[in-house]
């Protein structure tokens, strides 16, 4: 309760106090040394035979509205006599007395009032939450544990008032540093209650708003809190398709030197004059270090112009253009920004089916990135000249660590041994050249190219099909390659005698680490290789994912390996995901593995 409304009831109080002294000081000054006592007392005469009737009346008097009544009605009983006489008052100074008593009583009243009212702001104010009790509440009511430092909101389904709530609970969060809202779609249309109290949180680096559905106020309202939180370093815009259009709303208020080191904006229907946006942004964001424009097919337009201040973040680690429309000019605009990109860590330009024959045009300043660790031209349409000039920079990639050349059927077919000089990057961790066409003597390239990878932690072969009845070939180097830790041979004609392989170098210690293991679409294996399979699968200790699948247009009979299967699985306790599809099961084998789940408390999904 507010204090307020009271106050001009403790005026009234004091004024009548002040009056009540004053005539009281008067009485005396006229010899009257019988009169009243304190100003708290009744001035009721000493030779009154009702004296000590009215100070019974007195003290039964409760805080209740009658408090006013009772000594009304006791005076109104004995106004008819003349308590003064005996003292030689006249009746005038008796009822000035009375009137100073009456102006007592109602300052008494109302004092009593105000302390029985007055403890009720205190104990309110006490019995209220604190900021971090309601943050609790808040925090508790989503499901989720409470973090001074981390505000971990995603996917919490969060609606406009819990945005609301949640603004409201920032000035009780000065450490915040991090802020996830991602996968909530009310957040969108309500994004400025919350921006306007971020400066209540200036020491926040990490912003995501993934799949808000962000309108154009949000975006302005964002890009006006940018002054207000300095220390910025992490900024994650990605799948709100309304910002398409709208970037120069976010970027025309951002501060000259902003320390934000990551932007991502994937799928943000980006156009081409959010490029021009984007370039501008470029020139007052110079610690940039991670920048992610992936699935945004109309960017390509404006890459020579965002190419061009990709001079202004010399420090850049990762550039992800992913599916983002480039063409053969936006390339040779890439090319000349390289040279300035010498902290270049990871480069996605795939899914650019466009940039395919202007592979001689980047090739200049690609050889120079030294420090390159990812290089990711899956399903670039690189057509043999392409091969030709790749097979002469990617080896001089020193750093290089993971490698996707997958969806490019030319890397197969082409004459120029790209993948025999692999052999030059000890440090490969990853390579994926799933569906590239491999032939024969390719594939033999790759065999011999992946003796020298002792690194060797992912290989994907998936969708080629010389591998059937030649995985022989990789004998010498799966031996060899103790790291290896994700195999996949999805659809690459595998049959019996390759599973055998499989199965006796894992019996024979090699592939210890082995985790994921994709055999799925390959229906030439026979029930008899599944069977040999099966019996050996025990030795997989670490296996967490198998799959072994059949193709869609498929579907066969388990057969007799499908008790050797259950009896593995008991062995492999960190197998989670076990792929079956297409495979029929009976009545009796389905309730089999819900028999396995329930027993060993596993949730292994076994689609039928």
């Amino acid at each position: 309760m507010s204090a307020s409304p009271r106050q001009p009831t403790a005026d009234r109080a004091k004024q009548e106090h002040s009056t009540e002294a004053a005539a009281g000081s008067d009485i005396r000054a006229e010899g009257d040394t019988q009169g009243c006592q304190t100003k708290n007392e009744e001035a009721i005469p000493k030779s009154s035979p009702f004296d000590f009737v009215i100070k019974q009346f007195q003290g039964k008097r409760s805080s209740s509205g009658k408090r006013k009544e009772q000594p009304s009605a006791i005076k109104k009983f004995f106004s008819g006599f003349d308590f003064g006489k005996s003292e030689g008052k006249d009746g005038g100074e008796t009822k000035e007395t009375e009137k100073n008593n009456s102006s007592a009583e109602d300052q008494s009243e109302k004092q009593d009032l105000s302390l029985d009212d007055g403890p009720s702001h205190p104990v309110s104010e006490a019995e209220s939450p604190s900021g971090e009790q309601r943050f609790n509440q808040f925090m508790q009511k989503l499901g989720k544990k409470p973090d001074s430092k981390n505000l971990d909101l995603n996917n919490c389904a969060l609606s406009a008032a819990d945005v609301t709530e949640l603004a409201s609970l920032l000035p009780f969060l000065p450490e915040l540093e991090e802020i996830s809202l991602s996968w909530n779609g009310c957040v969108g249309g309500a994004l400025k209650a919350l921006t306007v109290q971020l400066h209540h949180v200036n020491l926040l680096r990490v912003l995501r708003l993934n799949n808000c559905r962000l309108t154009a106020e949000d975006v302005t309202s964002l890009g006006e809190a940018f002054e207000i939180v300095p220390q910025l370093e992490e900024l994650d815009l990605s799948w709100n398709s309304n910002i398409g259009g709208k970037l120069s709303l976010l970027t025309k208020k951002l501060p000259k030197g902003c320390k934000i080191k990551l932007l991502k904006m994937t799928d943000c229907n980006l156009t081409a004059k959010d490029g021009e946006s984007l370039a501008e942004m470029l020139t007052v964001i110079p610690n940039l270090e991670v920048l992610d424009l992936s699935i945004n097919k109309h960017i390509g337009c404006s890459m020579k112009v965002i190419a061009q201040d990709l001079k202004n973040v010399p420090g850049l680690k990762e550039l992800n253009l992913h599916m983002c429309g480039l063409k053969h000019d936006s390339l040779q605009g890439l090319d000349a920004a390289l040279q300035h990109l010498a902290e270049l860590r990871k480069l996605d330009i795939s899914c650019n089916k466009e940039i395919g024959g202007s592979f001689k045009d980047a090739a200049a300043h690609l050889a120079n990135l030294k420090n390159l660790e990812v290089l990711d031209l899956h399903q670039c349409c690189v057509t043999e000249e392409d091969v030709t000039v790749l097979s002469q920079v990617i080896p001089l990639l020193s750093s290089l660590q993971e490698l996707n050349l997958s969806s490019n059927k030319n890397v197969g077919v082409s004459s120029v041994p790209l993948l025999g000089r692999l052999r030059f990057l000890p440090n490969l961790k990853s390579v994926a050249i799933s569906n590239c066409g491999l032939g024969e003597e390719s594939f033999s390239s790759l065999a011999e190219a992946a003796l020298h990878l002792p690194e060797l932690e992912i290989l994907d072969l998936s969708w080629n099909k010389c591998v059937g009845g030649n995985l022989k070939l990789l004998l010498g180097a799966l031996k060899l390659a103790r790291e290896i830790q994700v195999l996949r041979l999805s659809s690459c004609n595998l049959v019996a005698e390759d599973l055998a392989l499989l199965t006796l170098l894992t019996q024979d210690g090699h592939l210890a680490r082995l985790r994921k293991l994709d055999l799925s679409y390959n229906n030439s294996i026979s029930d008899e290789g599944w069977m040999v399979f099966c019996r050996g699968l025990a030795a997989f200790k670490e296996l967490s994912e198998l799959d072994v699948s059949l193709r869609p247009s498929s579907c066969r009979d388990c057969g007799t390996w499908f008790s050797e299967l259950l009896a593995a699985l008991t062995k492999l306790p960190a197998l989670a995901e076990l792929g079956m599809q297409r495979w029929v099961l009976s009545e009796s084998q389905r309730q089999q593995l819900e028999s396995f789940n329930q027993d060993n408390k596993r949730n292994i999904r076994f689609d039928c």
